[in-house]
């Protein structure tokens, strides 16, 4: 399946994983941001990977949630 949807485009060669599109928007309220968080920390348990968000290793969500993560960081708010 990525080599077919690597085919359908100039911007990879072999495979493609990612999807071309994106939705910037400005973060302009804490509220909108912890949204927008939320969001990106559910995304490995919408796909299935894992069954708790702060269990995906490469997600900040075991740091908001003051538990023990492979990096440290830098909160926003």
């Amino acid at each position: 399946m990525f080599k077919f949807y690597a085919r359908r485009t100039m911007a990879n060669k072999n495979y493609k994983i990612w999807t071309n599109d994106n939705h910037p928007e400005e973060i302009f309220s804490q509220e909108f941001f912890y949204q927008k968080l939320q969001y990106i920390h559910q995304n490995p348990v919408r796909g299935g990977i894992v069954y708790e968000e702060t269990d995906y290793i490469y997600s900040s969500a075991a740091n908001y949630a003051k538990k023990k993560s492979i990096f440290n960081v830098d909160f926003l708010w």
